[in-house]
């Protein structure tokens, strides 16, 4: 049987709910997140990205493009809310929902509750009962897989729906150009459109082989989705891939004792988090942003999991004392946790790795 999947995406969610929640701030260039010369943008209004504004820019960088932006602090437990009410959305309709984070999931609805035959009629009840009970707009993508359902979604935005049908994957992805593609970066597609791949009729012309050797394994990735191929169930239970926390500075830091000490409450942030999920990981990230925004991390593999709080503060403080000094000063230092348990149950020792 022919799956048939949605891709949902709430449309500039954390903007359109402060939107919806004050008046004031309707039709407006709205930002949440971002204020003072150290913040950054979590989200933006439509009004806002008419003038390039985005999320992860600078506050500084968002004013200057946009002088009349409005700064708002973020709600979380709201957007976690409303987040929660969507969610019993998609659940009167199957319970194959993978949510991605707090505003899109894939939804399978080969064999959905209702017994509607069309996907994109549940497609477009789905948005209008979303609209009804929030009073928030979302986009949707209708296809048979996750790759063309995410890609379709971002077709029409805001407010959009869009049908990719197997008899029409086909000229769609020959048609779209690479930086269109879901998984294709900016980087990358600037890569690629050097090497004169600009459409995935141009990506689809080379060989395995190429794009692994060009790509490493992301040329696999390539190969696979510019033919619609992709097999990935829609997975309800999702397994968490990092447990994180980061902490952006008022002041530059340059002080190693001042970092130092700002690792250990995000290490107890993280460890907690591990503790009160009883999955633990092996894995450091310690993660630097320098004064011009760069991101800089610094990784490393160990033999056991971090099942105590000291061992994780001794590893973050020796990742900090070896690497800081390669991006100092320092506006931002974060801490994450990965191979997690739960992600790879049984796995065995793996090799020390440390890269930029």
């Amino acid at each position: 049987m022919q799956r048939k999947i949605i891709h949902i995406d709430m449309d500039a969610f954390y903007a359109s709910v402060e939107q919806r929640d004050n008046p004031e701030l309707r039709g407006k260039p709205v930002a949440v997140g971002g204020g003072g010369r150290r913040g950054v943008v979590a989200a933006a209004s439509y009004e806002a990205r008419a003038y390039g504004v985005h999320s992860a820019m600078p506050g500084f960088k968002a004013a200057k493009a946009c002088p009349q932006i409005i700064f708002v602090k973020p709600r979380f437990p709201v957007y976690k809310e409303v987040s929660r009410h969507i969610r019993e959305i998609f659940h009167d309709y199957t319970d194959l929902v993978e949510p991605l984070s707090l505003d899109e999931a894939y939804l399978d609805v080969t064999d959905n509750k209702k017994g509607i035959a069309s996907a994109a009629r549940i497609a477009a009840e789905i948005r209008a009962h979303i609209q009804e009970q929030t009073g928030l707009t979302a986009s949707a993508g209708v296809s048979f897989n996750e790759f063309l359902g995410k890609t379709a979604s971002d077709i029409k935005k805001p407010d959009g729906l869009t049908v990719i049908s197997p008899h029409e994957a086909e000229a769609f992805l020959e048609h779209l150009p690479v930086e269109r593609f879901h998984g294709i970066g900016k980087v990358t597609a600037r890569k690629m459109h050097r090497m004169g791949i600009r459409t995935g009729e141009d990506l689809k012309a080379h060989r395995l082989e190429d794009l692994l050797r060009w790509f490493g394994k992301a040329g696999r990735h390539y190969y696979h989705i510019v033919r619609g191929e992709d097999d990935r169930p829609v997975n309800p239970n999702r397994l968490r891939k990092s447990i994180g926390a980061e902490q952006t500075f008022s002041e530059d830091l340059t002080d190693p004792a001042l970092l130092r000490a700002k690792l250990e409450p995000l290490c107890k942030k993280v460890f907690g988090v591990m503790q009160q999920q009883n999955n633990y990981g092996r894995t450091l990230t310690l993660k630097f942003k320098s004064t011009n925004f760069q991101t800089h991390t610094r990784s490393k593999t160990y033999q056991s999991d971090f099942t105590r709080l000291p061992d994780l503060l001794l590893a973050a403080t020796d990742l900090l004392e070896h690497h800081y000094a390669e991006v100092v000063p320092v506006r931002l230092i974060g801490i994450s946790v990965s191979t997690l348990q739960r992600e790879h149950p049984g796995s065995g020792i793996q090799l020390e790795l440390d890269f930029e």
